[in-house]
């Protein structure tokens, strides 16, 4: 079964991706023949236990893994068949990422992690944006009040939506989070995620979440279970 069959609205697909790290006793399979598509304006979360293969499949769409087998398509074409540099080119210009930890860079404020990302951006990427820059962005996701701050002084809900911000300042067209509510406590996760989809109804990206969290899993549009490196089931439309 192919999941989620590609169409002429796909933006990034896998078809028949397979992964493995390291080699004999230690060698594991991460990935193992798995076909999935994401559309425009999709909601897909991915769902499965630590080692199931998600986060290596989020990362895989994204451009970040090249597969050993199989192929990666971005709107059509390929994309794990282009080097590193071309891959990083798609991402600044097409695909944002949320980690479980914000990774904020330590030693500069909330204004200047999302303005040094929209700096590298902006440099990798020569289409035309539309203007949302650093302030825009800190305004939408609830935080102008402590654009001062440095990460060590917010909450794990403020770094979160700091990392949230700084992953549109391309303007994705494919926003990929891995496990973005980890680390938080139930009503932060809760209003981390209202955050997420708010800014995809305004702003019109795609979202592919990973997950090991059924409630999480469940607020999308489809959902994608994995366990051993295989989707074993899909249900949603």
């Amino acid at each position: 079964m192919t999941v989620g069959t590609p169409t002429r609205t796909t933006l990034a697909a896998c078809e028949g991706v397979e992964v493995v790290y390291g080699r004999g006793p230690a060698r594991v399979i991460a990935l193992a023949g798995v076909d999935l598509s994401v559309s425009v304006n999709d909601h897909v979360a991915l769902l499965g236990r630590s080692g199931s293969g998600k986060t290596t499949l989020l990362h895989v769409l994204g451009g970040l893994i090249v597969p050993g087998a199989g192929s990666v398509l971005w709107k059509g074409e390929p994309l794990s068949s282009l080097d590193a540099a071309a891959r990083g080119d798609v991402r600044a210009g097409a695909i944002g990422y949320v980690f479980q930890g914000s990774n904020l860079l330590p030693n500069l404020s909330v204004w200047e992690n999302v303005a040094f990302a929209d700096l590298i951006a902006r440099e990798r990427d020569g289409k035309a944006r539309r203007d949302l820059g650093p302030g825009p962005l800190l305004q939408l996701v609830g935080l102008p009040h402590r654009v001062e701050a440095l990460p060590a002084e917010l909450s794990g809900g403020e770094a979160q939506r700091v990392a949230i911000a700084r992953a549109l300042v391309q303007q994705p067209e494919l926003l990929l989070c891995d496990e973005p509510t980890g680390h938080l406590d139930s009503d932060t996760g809760e209003r981390v995620l209202d955050l997420i989809e708010a800014l995809r109804d305004q702003l019109g990206f795609a979202l592919a979440i990973a997950t090991h969290d059924a409630d999480v899993a469940a607020r999308a549009r489809r959902t994608i279970e994995l366990a051993d490196g295989r989707v074993v089931e899909e249900t949603g439309a």
